[in-house]
């Protein structure tokens, strides 16, 4: 399991500061790319961008998120800012609603975390056009 050093644990954003390239921002890049795969690979069938193959404009865990928040929350986990490790953790080995829980072979904690990495870089990037009907 990795372990966040002291400024990924305060956000570099909280401490007010900008960090010279390092070590452990190489780790967050590598973080991301394993957490993107991860996520195309295990999250995104349900919870990606694009049409369901039911022909809906959304897959069905959008679908779902977009119902549950009724638009208060962006339905795209890519969108997402909130979703953190711990916050992943526990829907990743709870379940929730129709989503099944994921057992720690099946996802590890070292990948939810990865998954992590990666919503959080997708997070600040332009959200993608709605689908076209």
């Amino acid at each position: 399991m990795r372990v966040p050093t002291l400024i990924q644990v305060l956000g570099v954003a909280a401490l007010g500061c900008v960090v010279a390239p390092t070590a452990a921002n190489a780790q967050d890049s590598e973080a991301v790319k394993r957490g993107n795969a991860t996520f195309q690979h295990t999250c995104a069938p349900c919870h990606g961008a694009g049409l369901g193959e039911d022909g809906r404009p959304m897959l069905p865990g959008t679908t779902a998120l977009q119902i549950k928040y009724k638009g208060e929350i962006p339905a795209l986990l890519e969108q997402r800012k909130d979703l953190t490790a711990p916050v992943l953790t526990v829907f990743l080995r709870r379940g929730s609603w129709s989503m099944p829980p994921f057992r720690p072979t099946e996802v590890t904690d070292d990948d939810i975390a990865d998954i992590a990495a990666y919503l959080a870089e997708s997070s600040k990037a332009k959200p993608p056009a709605a689908p076209k009907r």
